[in-house]
């Protein structure tokens, strides 16, 4: 099984000289394509850093990034806009839906931005998968917390990335909200083909993970599969 996206003695360095601190302190890593990993650590192991420079949100100080066969380091700013519209796609704790476009809006508006149609079965499928069918023509205000990233990750599934990153998706969710997300994760990548990249610092959304990958201090201290690994 290929790596979908990898990184090889990743440094992130934050401020110079004396006051630098390594974010990231040498990190190799890789993902295997149709995956479903969780990053873990406490606060300031480095986690959200390692997210953001595999998803290209972040240039590391050094090592290399690749994502889908492209070493991104070598990408200027407008080919790297390109490869993270077309290939990777987003879910944050926050949601970030635009209040004033519909769920149905919202769910197709990376497609809309990049001027093209959705794939219509891979469409039916995704909203299928989501349960919101009866919901679609509704604006976030009027969805609960789940349903509203519920569309979140129907948006970042739809334009059917390699790589699909979620910051901390159930943060912000009750624990029945939760649940719900984290099986629409799961059944992503079991049903869909889907590859999940998660950081989180709670257990319990890492425990649906195959794999979990846990930070101190900007390196990897253990790389493990979970029960759920290879169970559909």
């Amino acid at each position: 099984m290929t790596d979908i996206v990898s990184c090889t003695d990743l440094v992130r360095r934050y401020g110079e000289g004396e006051a630098a601190v390594n974010a990231l302190a040498g990190v190799t890593v890789g993902f295997a394509t149709g995956q479903y990993a969780a990053i873990m650590g406490p606060s300031g192991s480095g986690k959200s850093t390692l997210m953001h420079c595999l998803a290209g949100l972040d240039r590391p100080t050094s090592g290399s990034v690749v994502v889908d066969d492209v070493d991104i380091a070598q990408l200027d700013d407008k080919q790297l806009t390109n490869l993270r519209r077309d290939k990777i796609g987003f879910i944050f704790q926050s949601f970030n839906l635009l209040p004033v476009l519909t769920a149905e809006e919202n769910i197709l508006l990376p497609l809309s931005i990049a001027g093209r149609k959705p794939d219509q079965e891979w469409y039916a499928q995704l909203i299928d998968t989501i349960g919101l069918r009866d919901r679609l023509t509704h604006r976030p205000s009027q969805l609960s917390g789940g349903q509203q990233q519920r569309v979140a990750v129907a948006r970042a599934l739809v334009s059917r990335p390699a790589v699909v990153f979620a910051d901390e998706p159930t943060g912000n969710l009750d624990s029945k909200a939760s649940a719900e997300v984290l099986h629409l994760l799961r059944e992503s990548v079991d049903s869909l083909g889907q590859t999940v990249i998660m950081v989180t610092h709670d257990q319990e959304p890492a425990d649906v993970a195959d794999r979990i990958v846990t930070l101190t201090d900007g390196q990897i201290v253990e790389d493990r599969r979970t029960a759920t690994a290879g169970v559909a």
